[in-house]
């Protein structure tokens, strides 16, 4: 059991003390009082609250059969050390990621196989669209950038994925306030009501991604979602034919860490959504119990698109199913100075009208 000198004030989280008065518990700072044993069972809710971890079910398919990877092939990219996939008509290429050349090293051997795959729905020519679409209206954006000989070629590639499915538990109790100001002819006043508001249910993820490859930014890669997995189909070497496929390097074990992440989140973002009608919402402690985790692998289609301009290399990506296109831009310094100044200006102008109108 916590010494009563170690509680805080469920209300504001100041040290709360006895008082001998009231005989109850009695913050100094919002006057909150509360019985002792209801403070006592209050903070041993506290203690007995934390956030379970889960055996996750890998769901991976086996190694590829014998046969199945003929007419398969390796690149090696001699300059980030990627391993992309192709088959046999690809010609020379370049590194989807660093735009570097890279060499054929042989068939593809000792990897898993993935669960599924989305094939592509959108072709190079929309990427392209999309693209010169995202430069659009972009006044910071330097003119020369937007030149078409500065687009290097447009890549088709599936990605690594790995989808974690769970169930969750989840008990949350937020710290909520209520407001209420008036005034009469000599005071302004202001009463703050403090409220402890508990939701509790369940909530279960589906294929929830998360990229099997270090070699392009996970929030890129998380930018360019949702994906619909319900055109999902069952893997198979078809759907490479004319594309490029990435070769994980992050393994399921080490992406469990993120899909936890994003699970937790989600299930915060769920729950919170759902207290209303209070000024501030504050989530003080919460039990997320995860169960039944499995994990899967798939392949889902990206467009990238690498760019050089002015010695930096851009990445920007597609999601070959939706179409959704995101990628850093450069600025035109003499651009933003210009816009700085301009709104300085009229913020300036705005200010002094403020301040006349005030004194006369």
């Amino acid at each position: 059991m916590v010494d009563l000198q170690e509680y805080k004030c469920p209300s504001c989280s100041g040290a709360i003390s006895f008082d001998s008065e009231s005989q109850q518990m009695k913050c100094p700072f919002c006057d909150t009082s509360i019985e002792v044993e209801a403070l006592k069972m209050y903070m041993d809710e506290i203690g007995s609250e934390q956030s379970s971890t889960v055996d996750w079910d890998m769901q991976s398919s086996d190694e590829w059969q014998e046969g199945e990877l003929d007419g398969i092939s390796v690149y090696i990219c001699k300059s980030c050390g990627g391993e992309i996939v192709g088959d046999t008509s690809t010609a020379a290429t370049s590194c989807p990621f660093c735009d570097n050349p890279v060499v054929i090293s042989g068939q593809l051997s000792g990897n898993l196989r993935p669960n599924y795959v989305i094939p592509f729905k959108l072709d190079k020519k929309m990427a392209r669209e999309a693209f010169n679409k995202h430069l659009t209206g972009k006044t910071l954006l330097p003119k020369i950038f937007a030149d078409q000989n500065h687009i290097d070629e447009i890549k088709g590639i599936y990605v690594p994925f790995w989808l974690f499915d769970a169930e969750v538990d989840a008990n949350i109790r937020y710290k909520a306030t209520k407001t209420r100001r008036w005034s009469d002819s000599q005071h302004d006043y202001k009463e703050s009501s403090y409220y402890s508001v508990t939701r509790e249910g369940s909530i279960a993820f589906s294929q929830v991604p998360v990229s099997g490859t270090l070699k392009i930014a996970s929030d890129l890669m998380e930018s360019i979602e949702p994906y619909d997995f319900k055109a999902a189909v069952d893997f198979q070497t078809a759907y490479l034919a004319g594309y490029l496929a990435d070769k994980y390097d992050t393994s399921a074990d080490e992406s469990i860490d993120r899909a936890n992440v994003r699970i937790k989140k989600s299930t915060e973002d769920a729950f919170a959504s759902t207290v209303k009608g209070y000024e501030n919402v504050n989530a003080e402690h919460s039990n997320i119990m995860q169960s039944n985790g499995k994990v899967q692998y798939a392949l889902l289609p990206v467009w990238i698109l690498n760019t050089t301009w002015n010695g930096n290399k851009y990445i920007f990506a597609m999601n070959g199913q939706t179409g959704k296109f995101v990628g850093d831009l450069p600025v035109d310094k003499s651009a933003y100075l210009c816009w700085f100044g301009l709104i300085t200006v009229i913020v300036s102008i705005i200010t002094f009208v403020i301040q006349w109108l005030l004194l006369t």
